[in-house]
């Protein structure tokens, strides 16, 4: 399953980081819609907003199907035939979509029959893995394996907030596969757009912390038909949808438990159990230096800020949360790795 979400990037660097070819060859950006509905934030949770991409031909008529725009939506679809004027009150938990059983509810197949399908982003997904024998589980952040680049090794020179969103600029999104629905009140009102998970099976690399998994959309190709509703058939798309073994993953502090907590320790590895067992990734290395960076300056100080403007944004603000204290807390982790002999990687079980 999925139940918890990252995604901390400006829209800037998420919109750099979903560039995209459409279907004349021509490299693009995804447009924004509602940008100003964004928050980011290390710590999403169902009913929150979060960005997803989805083909321009559902919000212009006559459109390129192919092209894309990023909109935030809430998580948790609301179906387009629900009578309500609450959408909380819907009775059932529609966050995620089994792939096994979509067919069989209405909730999920009609956006389905109407090509409402999106593909949500995030930084990575956070799962629980019960420890045998207790009542207690130990959280992992679960993310694309990040590629070293030039830019990347260059870091320490970012400091301003142009340099900042280019160190970002690196990382690869998770792209996971969704449905997505436009449910209006039925008193009148604004259009409310909600999407839901995808969920698989587990691949096996994960299988030991929980036996689902997010239906991950691994490279353009599979990005870009799972979008295209206008070339690709419902039938044909279906069939991008299985685990995948391309996925990394760390243990990380209870922090995250609380979706209220909003702050990098959320996905820094921690000094656990777990760890010993753990191999200090590459992308893990890059984390640390992506956060031992400078805080950038303000781009806009007269901005006005939002509900969730204590959400550190990257590009464009500083956050209330010493980011050279979360890379501390990365280089006691790896340092005390440094002398022992790596292992496979694998999750602890007791």
């Amino acid at each position: 399953m999925c139940g918890r979400t990252s995604c901390h990037l400006s829209k800037e660097v998420l919109a750099r980081a979903c560039a995209y070819r459409d279907r004349q060859g021509q490299r693009r950006l995804p447009e924004w819609r509602d940008p100003d509905r964004y928050c980011p934030s290390y710590n999403k949770s169902p009913q929150s907003s979060s960005p997803v991409l989805l083909s321009r031909l559902h919000v212009e008529k006559g459109a390129d199907s192919s092209e894309r725009v990023i909109a935030p939506m809430r998580w948790g679809l609301v179906p387009s035939w629900f009578k309500e004027a609450d959408p909380s009150k819907l009775q059932f938990n529609t966050s995620n979509c089994r792939s096994d059983t979509m067919m069989e509810k209405r909730s999920f197949k009609v956006p389905l029959g109407k090509g409402r399908r999106c593909v949500v982003l995030a930084d990575g997904f956070y799962e629980w893995q019960r420890c045998q024998g207790t009542n207690k589980t130990q959280p992992y952040f679960i993310y694309f394996p990040q590629i070293k680049t030039e830019k990347s090794e260059s870091m320490g020179a970012a400091d301003g907030p142009e340099d900042w969103e280019k160190v970002w600029d690196n990382w690869r999104p998770l792209t996971m596969a969704g449905l997505f629905d436009c449910w209006e009140p039925p008193e009148g009102g604004d259009c409310l757009y909600s999407y839901t998970i995808i969920t698989v099976d587990s691949c096996k690399g994960l299988n030991d912390i929980h036996h689902r998994m997010p239906a991950i959309l691994d490279g353009e190709e599979a990005v870009s038909k799972w979008l295209d509703f206008g070339e690709v058939s419902a039938q044909e798309a279906l069939k991008l949808i299985h685990p995948t073994e391309n996925i990394t993953f760390h243990p990380v502090s209870s922090v995250v438990n609380n979706s209220r907590n909003n702050t990098p320790e959320c996905l820094l590895p921690v000094d656990s159990l777990v760890k010993k067992e753990l191999k200090a990734s590459g992308s893990s290395q890059k984390m640390l230096q992506w956060l031992a960076t400078k805080s950038p300056k303000k781009e806009d100080t007269k901005a006005p800020q939002k509900a969730e403007s204590h959400v550190p944004q990257w590009s464009s603000q500083k956050s209330p949360f010493s980011r050279r204290r979360g890379a501390d807390l990365l280089e006691r982790w790896l340092k005390r790795e440094k002398e022992e002999e790596p292992v496979a990687k694998q999750p602890h079980t007791q």
